[in-house]
């Protein structure tokens, strides 16, 4: 695919999956922000247009790989993956993130405040993402394998147990676009997580780990704002 500045990013996402690279490393959000075009980003970014086109263009053929394309592997593999990859990373880190800051801010919360405010975001983000994977897991996810399996057997889709699959949809996306300003309120409050003079090795790792949280979150929320969602709204509405 040859971008063009009225694409948008998810429509870029969608076609070469590797284009997620380019963006999580100029700092675009591909993920709650995917509706924006190529130009809008680049500009909201302060990042000239022709230069992010070439790395793009270059990322789309360097970037070929065996990678899955997750716009047509079964919505029940999709779910599966997000689950054992990405979900399975939010549980394993949150409590470790958390343990990191209440050591981190009791040595350095004085002299660095910020960090302070730090935590706590993290810890409205660590309760809302504790819910929200559990009901996606418990819910969602199960009915949208449900109804493919219903799909591809010839059977009527039963009915919801929410209505319709467009009301917990719409309510994870919101909470991803919670998840993602409070993603932006820890990188801007760090300041991009640049480390002062004085930081202990806790800190360093802080900083670290908070970074590849934010990177592995982006990806997951990709996959289910951009593909999985979007698919299991067209398979109940049979298209």
């Amino acid at each position: 695919m040859t971008t063009t500045m009225t694409n948008t990013i998810r429509e870029i996402v969608l076609e070469n999956p590797h284009a997620t690279r380019v963006f999580a490393k100029l700092g675009i959000d591909y993920c709650c922000g995917g509706g924006k075009s190529l130009e809008e980003a680049c500009r909201a970014a302060n990042l000239p247009l022709a230069e992010v086109q070439h790395q793009l263009d270059h990322e789309s053929v360097a970037g070929i790989s065996a990678e899955k394309n997750w716009q047509v592997e079964p919505l029940t593999e999709l779910a599966q993956h997000i689950v054992q990859k990405h979900h399975s990373y939010v549980k394993a880190s949150l409590p470790r993130i958390a343990a990191l800051f209440e050591k981190v801010c009791a040595k350095h919360g004085a002299s660095h405040s910020e960090l302070n405010h730090q935590r706590t975001v993290f810890h409205g983000l660590n309760q809302e993402l504790s819910t929200h994977l559990m009901k996606e897991e418990a819910m969602l996810f199960p009915y949208i394998e449900r109804m493919e399996e219903a799909v591809l057997q010839g059977d009527p889709i039963l009915p919801a147990p929410f209505g319709t699959v467009a009301n917990p949809v719409h309510m994870m996306m919101l909470e991803h676009d919670n998840a993602g300003g409070a993603l932006r309120a820890l990188r801007q409050s760090s300041c991009d997580y640049t480390l002062p003079a004085d930081s202990c090795m806790s800190y360093q790792t802080l900083y670290r780990e908070l970074q590849e949280f934010e990177a592995d979150l982006h990806q997951h929320i990709h996959l289910e704002n951009n593909i999985l969602f979007p698919r299991a709204l067209a398979l109940e509405q049979g298209r």
